[in-house]
């Protein structure tokens, strides 16, 4: 049952509010292992929605799943050193096999005698696993491209955790793609990162900037690092999604290669690309108000919930008569529609609920209702209630719940254009990032740089943008030529 104690305002305490929704909204909790989470099953079936949405579009591109091992062998992670230099710190270590109970009764203890001959890292991510595989699967041209994808946990130990936003066990998938040549990886690569924008924008109704990443915000062991960012209502940004082009650097590391058509031997170029449960702290922060979780249509679990209000079992049955036949014909339309008919709870605790939880389209028709042919539709995005007549409700639903969905997405476009400003001196920069939002100012080109606005500001480079303001002019730090604006932005 859903708590309904007032949540912090955001104006008041943003972070405490974020912290309040998750839980009250019964998205996830905190677990019993330090840094991991339960997602609970309503939050769990928004993720559900990501993943068949996601997975749908991956597949149109040719991708298959696939699964690989949750541990790897310690001299993996050996074999590309900017790769286990970027994880080190973050990796999870298994070194024994077996248990015992203790010799002095003091309960369950590891046994010295199980230490493995090499340790064994529970993944924080699998490129090592995955292209020490690849090397049985490929030997010819003819065995490319390899476009792989897995859906799994993966283990980063975080020392500072919040719920979704970055906990040490998180759930997300990784693509991994092997080709024969740099310009279909580099396009491949590309490729995945407009999957993601367009999954982002028309699914979560979250705008997103595409762009390339600066070299100290690059994936450890990638060539090229794309990345969507999105900006969350307290004007932070937030790496929504990342695709790598990683050259041909794991297979060197693996040495991976293959016979080409004209029998030559040439190491095979990769890409790797994944989103986590990070997108659901996303969808929180971008759309969700003092009232609870507002949910873009095409991601909520229950799109439609419908509410018959009655004192009587022979007033519900009358109701139900006219209720019933409508949420059979939205399921056949495809719409996630739920029917609150018990008795356990008031109308107006189920409308709190359901407010909570972030339901677009609430309908609830009473005895009233009944008698005039009417029903009361409530948005959940504006907080507006109608009453309408009963006659055509399907049409009239289908098309508030594509109004909805829009609506939801121009709110938050429009937060970020409001947020956006280019800013053109280093002194005009400091002043200006201690308030929301995406800064768009020219950078150098050199990571010394990006280093020390990142020193004095906690600033960083969000992305240099695909599309945007390609003039050139001079870096707001050193006051050299500059190719083009950069955002920078504080993130999460």
């Amino acid at each position: 049952m859903a708590n309904f104690q007032k949540l912090t305002p955001r104006a008041t305490d943003y972070s405490k509010w974020y912290n309040e929704l998750v839980v009250k909204a019964d998205l996830a909790e905190q677990s019993a292992v330090r840094g991991c989470m339960v997602i609970k099953p309503y939050g769990y079936a928004i993720w559900e929605t990501i993943q068949a949405e996601l997975d749908r579009r991956f597949k149109e591109k040719g991708v298959k799943n696939a699964y690989f091992p949750l541990l790897i062998p310690k001299s993996f992670l050996s074999r590309e050193a900017e790769h286990v230099e970027g994880f080190a710190k973050e990796c999870a270590v298994v070194t024994h096999h077996r248990l015992m109970n203790d010799p002095e009764g003091k309960g369950v203890v590891v046994d010295p005698n199980a230490r493995l001959e090499e340790e064994l890292i529970i993944r924080p991510t699998s490129e090592t696993i995955i292209w020490s595989t690849y090397k049985n699967w490929i030997s010819s041209y003819r065995d490319l491209p390899i476009l792989c994808n897995q859906w799994c946990n993966v283990m980063r130990w975080e020392m500072r955790t919040r719920l979704f936003l970055r906990t040490a066990e998180f759930l997300w998938q990784e693509g991994h793609t092997a080709h024969a040549t740099k310009e279909e990886a580099e396009n491949y690569a590309a490729t995945m990162l407009d999957v993601y924008a367009d999954f982002a924008e028309k699914v979560m109704a979250i705008p997103v900037v595409k762009g390339v990443k600066s070299p100290n915000e690059r994936f450890a062991g990638a060539l090229n690092t794309y990345s969507i960012e999105a900006m969350m209502q307290d004007g932070k940004a937030l790496q929504a999604g990342t695709s790598h082009f990683l050259g041909q650097n794991f297979a060197k590391s693996f040495d991976v290669q293959f016979l080409t058509n004209e029998n030559k031997y040439e190491y095979v170029w990769a890409t790797s690309w994944g989103v986590s449960t990070r997108l659901m702290g996303a969808l929180i922060m971008t759309h969700s108000d003092d009232n609870g979780l507002v949910l873009p249509p095409n991601l909520a679990p229950i799109q439609v919930v419908i509410v018959p209000i009655f004192k009587k079992q022979d007033q519900l049955d009358a109701l139900m008569e006219k209720l019933n036949p409508l949420a059979d014909e939205l399921k056949k339309l495809g719409i996630r529609v739920q029917v609150d008919a018990s008795d356990k709870a008031t109308p107006g605790f189920k409308f709190a609920e359901y407010e909570l939880k972030g339901v677009p389209l609430r309908l609830a028709m009473g005895g009233r209702d009944l008698e005039n042919g009417t029903i009361e539709l409530a948005r959940r995005d504006t907080m507006t209630k109608e009453t309408v007549s009963f006659d055509n409700i399907v049409e009239t639903i289908q098309n508030l719940l594509k109004e909805i969905q829009d609506n939801i997405y121009q709110k938050a476009l429009d937060f970020r254009i409001a947020n956006t400003r280019e800013v053109n001196t280093w002194e005009e920069f400091k002043e200006e990032i201690k308030k929301p939002g995406f800064l768009l100012c020219h950078w150098d080109g050199t990571a010394e740089t990006e280093e020390k606005i990142k020193a004095e500001t906690k600033a960083t480079i969000r992305c240099i943008p695909f599309e945007g303001d390609k003039t050139p002019g001079k870096c707001i730090y050193t006051g050299k030529p500059s190719a083009q604006r950069v955002i920078f932005a504080i993130a999460y």
